[in-house]
């Protein structure tokens, strides 16, 4: 059987290479962010198509799919609309939330066997628009049956406290996610992502390793995580460390900012700005720097084979941080890519 995947909002290709290790086929993904063509087809053997997801017809789609037995239509529609930053912001944009708007309108107009979206799990009480609602109102009147569920990564391998939004649809029946492989005395750790990783000073770069590189590190923000103790964070510093915003009363809500991570747990969601020391609790556990661009592929659970860059003299820690934060993690894909095959191997009116 032949299941084949058309990902919108592909980015580098995560979700992509999740499927791809279930045993789909990639036939394509489309993204608006041109400097993602070699990271995703490199990696998961598939087209690379740079164009507005508002200009994409439902006609182009469907022959992209035509030589396949089962069509997947995937997609993660850019998240920070619904995150719990941009609920924050003051900055109103009324397209922000039409991407999704735009999924729908494809699954109506391809008409494909399956649908999986994933997403921030915020979006599940966004009040501004239905959005969802009305995705999943399409869904359902289009003669899919639909799961959604809020999941908690470390439940499925990923060494992450990311809590993720999964949906499935399907026009054969009644679909779901596997159930968890892993349990809190099994999850995966930061030390079991990057723990054998060689040891590295703020500004370096590993000799065998273009992307175990870090950010460099002002004099200050040096002195600031040389007084973070493991596990800690701004509040462990003297006064005179302090930022001022971090000395008022408001300044507790920013409590994991320079934080260091812990070996024994998983990591904090990898974000865009996961290789920053003042953007989270992204300080390696035990040395003074924050975390490289290799351990945050890894902790995004990005294999050490996937190649980001067509040559190491391109290599950008911006560059790849902002890949890795916007990727669906691929340990991820793969579980809804196993969770379909499992559905068709259970379904009596799959082909």
């Amino acid at each position: 059987m032949r299941i084949g995947v058309v990902d919108l909002f592909c980015g580098i290709g995560g979700l992509s290479y999740g499927l791809r290790e279930a045993g789909l086929q990639i036939l394509a993904g489309y993204d608006l962010d041109q400097t993602c063509a070699f990271a995703y087809e490199r990696n998961n053997n598939a087209q690379f198509i740079y164009k507005d997801i508002r200009l994409v017809s439902g006609k182009e789609v469907s022959t992209l799919l035509a030589e396949t037995d089962v069509k997947v239509l995937a997609g993660c529609a850019p998240c920070q609309p619904f995150s719990s930053y941009a609920f924050k912001s003051k900055k109103k944009d009324p397209n922000k939330y039409d991407l999704l708007y735009e999924f729908g309108r494809l699954v109506k107009e391809v008409q494909p066997d399956l649908v999986t979206m994933e997403n921030v799990s915020q979006i599940l009480t966004f009040k501004e628009k239905p959005v969802l609602e009305d995705f999943v109102s399409l869904l359902k009147d289009e003669g899919y049956f639909v799961y959604m569920n809020k999941i908690f990564c470390p439940d499925y391998g990923i060494p992450q406290n990311r809590k993720r939004l999964v949906l499935l649809a399907s026009k054969f029946g009644e679909i779901s996610l596997i159930p968890p492989t892993h349990k809190p005395s099994n999850y995966l750790t930061v030390k079991d992502a990057i723990g054998d990783l060689p040891a590295l000073r703020a500004g370096e770069v590993d000799r065998y390793d273009p992307l175990h590189r870090s950010k460099s590190l002002s004099p200050l923000n040096l002195k600031r995580i040389q007084r973070t103790p493991y596990g800690g964070g701004w509040q462990d510093w003297p006064e005179d460390l302090r930022l001022e915003c971090h000395k008022r009363e408001n300044g507790k809500s920013f409590g994991s900012v320079y934080g260091r991570m812990v070996w024994e747990k998983p990591a904090p969601t990898m974000t865009t700005l996961c290789t920053g020391y003042g953007n989270g609790r992204f300080g390696h556990p035990t040395q003074d720097r924050a975390i490289s661009i290799r351990e945050a592929a890894l902790l995004q659970t990005f294999p050490k084979s996937y190649q980001f860059f067509s040559d190491e003299k391109d290599v950008s820690i911006t560059k790849a941080s902002r890949y890795i934060g916007n990727a669906v993690p691929p340990k991820l894909g793969e579980v809804i890519g196993n969770s379909i095959i499992k559905h068709l191997f259970h379904s009596k009116n799959a082909v």
